[in-house]
């Protein structure tokens, strides 16, 4: 098994900017594959969807738009993926579930979403915040856009595909 994540990743206090670096890393997928965010660039931007649990009522609304979007996602050459905190077993009984079709990924560790600033300290699950993620000249990730969002609150879509057009 790989390692799930690099050890170069270090916390941050506050969300990720626009123009940083994106940490690269490896976490495993509801299909128990490895997913890592350098090969996702190679093929186009990433968006980075952190949540923070499987089976609550928004964050499955909001995946369940992810995966209602998906044709727009890739017509415009992105990869949506989401991110949280439970294990690849319940994002795949909870993709099962709602029929999802989207990549989820288990940041069981918590280490991703301290890397981009989206941890939840009460609760110790991801916060809620979405990451555009482009290919930069090196073949490494920079942040393209970010938004940060309370816990209630979903993604807004159409600010999101504004931002990948």
């Amino acid at each position: 098994m790989a390692d799930p994540t690099p050890a170069t990743l270090s916390p941050r206090s506050t969300p990720i900017g626009v123009g940083d670096a994106a940490p690269d890393f490896t976490l495993k997928a509801q299909d128990k594959n490895d997913w890592r965010l350098a090969d996702a660039l190679r093929t186009g931007d990433v968006v980075l969807c952190f949540y923070p649990m499987d089976f609550s009522p928004v964050c499955s609304t909001e995946m369940k738009c992810v995966t209602d979007e998906m044709r727009r996602w890739q017509d415009m050459g992105a990869t949506v993926v989401g991110v949280s905190c439970d294990s690849f077993f319940v994002h795949e009984a909870w993709a099962n579930q709602l029929g999802l079709t989207h990549t989820l990924l288990a940041d069981m560790h918590r280490e991703v979403c301290k890397a981009y600033g989206f941890y939840w300290p009460d609760l110790n699950v991801a916060s809620r915040g979405t990451v555009l993620i482009g290919q930069s000249d090196d073949g490494s990730g920079t942040v393209k856009w970010v938004q940060s969002r309370e816990i209630p609150q979903a993604m807004e879509m159409d600010e999101l595909i504004g931002q990948l057009g």
